[in-house]
């Protein structure tokens, strides 16, 4: 993952200061690629720990086409809470009583998402985020993306349209309420010499919390996809629009860049499985993980 600490290194040389959404501020750079040749190992950073079981079952989840958090949360993952919280505030009229960094706020953070698990008529009125990845990936105005690339990919490889879209313009107002409209917007799958490779175009990446995730997730999806289409494994490219580091994340760059690198790990499928839509989570196996501790950082809302 040595071009991941490339891409920390070059925004912190050559980003500018910029405002943002968040108010928190960032450090930004316009335009920027990374390649991993997955042949090479399954590309989860090393530096610090990453929870591969939120990549997982996030993963699943946009495959699932859902976009209800409640599935998450039953299963122990908690990267999508804070939007659908905040959002449960703003509509009760709670924000200014429960400030960003508050003990009470995480309290009621804690209680919000344990009624989510456990109500499933309060988890369809408040875990929803509109019509994100899921919504997009599988019923983007009635069409089934990902079953429609697959069987592309089946039957006619060297197409230049395996694309999909999670950029739908009509549904991005709905997004804004209670999520983000999608970060990683289209991707594209390319064959060659019976080798699957992909390509992510990210609008808007957080590097230090978001990337890692982005890049281990359409690592294991171009996986996934190659073992039900009977292909190798090829690269996987990540380019990027706003590629930023907030600025409160900045002392935590400087302690990941001070880790060098360490061997990757693999990843195994368990067993044969034939349609992208029948993988669980046990089937998906990570085998020498031994990264540096976990370092942690504030999520900008």
């Amino acid at each position: 993952m040595k071009q991941y600490h490339k891409l920390l290194r070059y925004i912190l040389d050559q980003g500018v200061r910029k405002d943002d959404r968040t108010g928190t501020g960032t450090v930004s750079v316009f335009g920027y690629q990374m390649r991993f040749d997955l042949s090479e190992g399954f590309p989860l950073l090393t530096t610090k720990k990453v929870h591969f079981k939120s990549i997982v079952h996030e993963l699943l989840w946009f495959i699932a086409g859902d976009t209800n958090i409640r599935y998450l949360v039953k299963n122990g993952v908690s990267i999508w809470n804070e939007w659908p919280f905040e959002n449960w505030l703003r509509e009760n009229f709670m924000q200014e009583d429960y400030p960003s960094g508050s003990p009470q706020r995480k309290v009621l953070m804690s209680e919000f998402v344990a009624k989510i698990a456990d109500d499933q008529e309060f988890a369809q009125k408040y875990g929803c985020l509109g019509p994100v990845y899921g919504k997009q990936w599988r019923k983007f105005e009635g069409v089934d993306q990902l079953a429609n690339i697959i069987d592309s990919l089946k039957t006619n490889p060297d197409s230049r349209r395996h694309i999909v879209s999670a950029w739908n313009p009509k549904d991005v107002p709905v997004m804004v309420k209670a999520g983000l409209p999608p970060c990683h917007t289209i991707f594209q799958f390319y064959v060659s010499e019976e080798k699957l490779s992909c390509q992510l175009y990210q609008r808007s990446a957080d590097v230090f919390l978001g990337v890692p995730f982005n890049i281990a997730s359409y690592a294991l999806l171009t996986q996934m996809i190659a073992h039900v289409c009977d292909l190798k494994l090829g690269e996987f490219i990540h380019t990027f629009g706003d590629a930023h580091l907030y600025v409160n994340h900045l002392q935590q760059v400087d302690e990941q860049l001070a880790r060098e690198p360490i061997k990757l790990p693999e990843l195994k499928i368990n067993r044969r499985v034939y349609s992208i839509f029948d993988f669980v989570f046990d089937d998906l196996e990570l085998l020498g993980y031994r990264p540096y501790a976990a370092i942690a950082a504030p999520v900008a809302v």
